[in-house]
């Protein structure tokens, strides 16, 4: 059995980081981080600060850090309820022990596609 994971992003227009005049390689492999999690069945939720403010105000854990840190406490990641991470973006052995998984269930990030997630060609 693993850990949900829950993510609560900055306010940002989106989640994968290919929007906006610069592409921000960080979302971009975070998102095939959280994507791959998912495959291997792990319960994935993503929440956007501009687009799900009240997902922030009723997550406890988020909404203290966000009191003691400010915004730059973002991005928040809970693993199994659980507050893990606050100011970054984990790697996917990270996200990978939270939930629950070996080491060895985590290779390392590669884009499936040509594009910037794997789906398209961007």
């Amino acid at each position: 059995m693993t850990n949900p994971i829950q993510v609560f992003d900055p306010a940002m227009c989106c989640s994968t980081g290919v929007c906006g005049p610069s592409i921000d390689p960080s979302l971009v492999r975070f998102a095939a981080d959280l994507e791959w999690l998912s495959e291997q069945g792990v319960s994935v939720e993503r929440f956007n600060l501009a687009q799900q403010p009240g997902a922030f105000a009723t997550q406890p854990l988020v909404t203290q850090a966000i009191e003691a840190q400010g915004e730059s406490a973002l991005p928040a990641v809970l693993a199994g309820g659980m507050l893990k991470s606050t100011g970054a973006y984990p790697s996917r052995a990270q996200l990978a022990a939270w939930a629950g998984m070996s080491a060895s269930e985590a290779p390392a990030t590669k884009p499936k596609g040509e594009g910037c997630c794997g789906k398209c060609t961007c």
